[in-house]
């Protein structure tokens, strides 16, 4: 198993319970891979960078999980097409 750490930017202007929903499925999707999450993160409002689709600021939380080789493709796939989503990133984490 390799060890993988998701940055995921979710929207600010949608709900709290629409929020904590989505992490949650990405939490899921990362099960439903075969994979185990060692740090779930908590998600932090912060202000984007850049405006991203008319938005200064959205929430980031940053999830660290160990999975097979060919988990983080079949995640990112789904988390492509996910509304709330704004930007996404798998990296393998190299501690």
């Amino acid at each position: 198993m390799n060890k993988y750490e998701l940055a995921l930017v979710v929207r600010a202007n949608v709900e709290e319970e629409v929020r904590t929903a989505t992490v949650d499925q990405v939490k899921d999707l990362i099960a439903k891979f075969g994979g185990t999450i060692t740090d779930p993160g908590t998600l932090e409002k912060k202000k984007l960078a850049y405006e991203i689709e008319k938005q200064t600021e959205a929430f980031y939380d940053f999830i660290k999980f160990e999975a097979e080789a060919e988990a983080p493709a079949q995640i990112e796939d789904r988390l492509r097409i996910m509304d709330n989503v704004v930007r996404f990133l798998i990296v393998k984490d190299g501690e």
